[in-house]
């Protein structure tokens, strides 16, 4: 029997294990992501985790390449890092030896993009699928360019959906709008698309469309990969728990001003600008003292009506909760150079505020919650009877007006028929506030006793 050389055993031998390293290395590179960690669980299976990261990994190289401007929106990571320590001075925080942020039970995770930063590139996508990911992109109307003379709006991405593995990565896209805030539109499927794609209940964006203030953000590090998120993640959050959006009805409104053509006179004109600047006026004074308000009475049916301001109603009219009451309203919009007309009520009951502006009145309404109904009250200065505007109860979401982002109530369609009857989308031009509304009640009479509190005329 010949005798086998050691040499050649050895050689072989080392050979052998320099593959074997080599494939090992390899294998590190691509699937471990931070010391201590392993990519396959006590079983050899992934874990949840593992493909979780991994996920987000792919397609953060997949950002990086194409340079998206993407950062993190994914409301349970932010939630988890709002309870941890804020960003360090170079904005990296500590990496953790596991998946801390990025891993959160859930089989998705939402990232937001910064459109007017991207310009439109297809290759994402066809890259994306090359490099294992499923891609679902969502499409729907640009309402920028919608308005009652152009209906015919162009589509634009609104979502992304990559997934990989079973685990999805959600690109909602913000646009920039006229009122100098972020929008993204609903997700919307077709019905020719594949509703097990995701899990869409579960999306963090897309039920709704949804408008924000631009978030500054901050490069930081989570469970060792290089992310953006918002530098004030609170507020971010806060913002989008009410973000809800309703955009403007510009068919009703072509439809409306097809049987009740527009004014074009001068004095509407002039009366269309100097309520822009109230109401811009107003809202930038009521955001410093952190009142939220709405666009209420005439100003919100103008809106739902007419995408527009009513010219004839010669008054800007906005709703304030009663619990959100300051006394420094008054003083702020006199600084403001909008000083009190008149004050009816009182903080408890049928507060109402009147402010003058430049030849146009703004009306503050403050309304009152009682059970399922929401109500606010008028008052007469010359015998102090007490009325009672009764409507449903109501949340509140954001729209655009007069290229300011406003709220209205998210149900103005319910609301609106409330005050102003089933006959509402027809103008009126003659309005008693005490009989004509539908929704308004008799509610007493103020005691002489309180008169010189609760009728206050300047």
């Amino acid at each position: 029997m010949p005798r086998i050389n050691k040499s050649v055993i050895l050689g072989l031998l080392v050979a052998t294990s320099t593959v074997f390293l080599l494939f090992q290395l390899y294998y590190y590179r691509q699937y471990s992501y931070k010391p201590g960690s392993h990519f396959l669980g006590r079983t050899g299976h992934l874990s949840s985790n593992d493909v979780a990261w991994n996920t987000v990994k792919k397609f953060l190289s997949l950002a990086q390449h194409f340079n998206l401007p993407v950062f993190l929106a994914d409301v349970a990571s932010l939630a988890l890092l709002s309870q941890d320590e804020p960003p360090q001075q170079d904005g990296r925080r500590r990496i953790e030896p596991h998946c801390t942020f990025l891993c959160t039970g859930r089989p998705i995770t939402s990232f937001a993009l910064l459109a007017n930063l991207w310009k439109y590139d297809p290759s994402l996508l066809a890259l994306a699928e090359e490099r294992g990911f499923d891609v679902l992109e969502v499409r729907g109307e640009d309402p920028r360019l919608a308005s009652m003379d152009d209906l015919s709006a162009n589509q634009i991405p609104l979502h992304f959906l990559f997934r990989h593995r079973g685990y999805v990565v959600q690109v909602t896209l913000l646009y920039e709008r006229s009122g100098n805030y972020l929008w993204h539109g609903a997700l919307r499927l077709k019905a020719s698309a594949d509703r097990t794609f995701a899990p869409f209940r579960m999306l963090d964006y897309g039920r709704h469309a949804g408008a924000y203030d631009r978030p500054a953000l901050v490069l930081t590090t989570l469970d060792g990969l290089d992310v953006r998120i918002p530098r004030n993640v609170s507020r971010f959050l806060s913002e989008r728990h009410s973000a809800r959006y309703v955009e403007c009805r510009h068919r009703e409104a072509r439809d409306f001003y097809r049987l009740y053509p527009d004014d074009g006179g001068q004095e509407a004109i002039e009366f269309r600008r100097r309520a822009k600047l109230l109401l811009h006026l107003s809202a930038k004074t009521l955001n410093d003292l952190s009142i939220p308000f709405w666009l209420s009475s005439g100003t919100c049916l103008g809106w739902l009506r007419q995408c527009d301001i009513i010219t004839w109603s010669r008054d800007v009219d906005l709703g304030v909760f009663a619990r959100d009451y300051r006394p420094e309203i008054v003083t702020a919009m006199a600084r403001a150079g909008l000083p009190l007309k008149h004050k009816f009520g009182k903080v408890g009951d049928s507060l109402e505020l009147s402010f003058q502006g430049q030849e146009v009145k703004l009306d503050v309404f403050f309304y009152y919650e009682d059970g399922d109904v929401i109500w606010n009250g008028g008052t007469q200065a010359r015998t102090g009877r007490k009325f009672k505007y009764v409507f449903p109860h109501f949340l509140l979401c954001w729209t655009e007006l007069l290229e300011l982002r406003v709220r209205v109530p998210c149900e103005a369609h319910t609301v609106m028929e409330a005050n102003y009857g089933p006959g509402w989308q027809s103008p009126v031009h003659t309005w008693d506030w005490k009989t004509s509304p539908s929704n308004v009640r008799d509610n007493g009479r103020w005691p002489p006793a309180e008169w010189d509190e609760v009728v206050q005329v300047y």
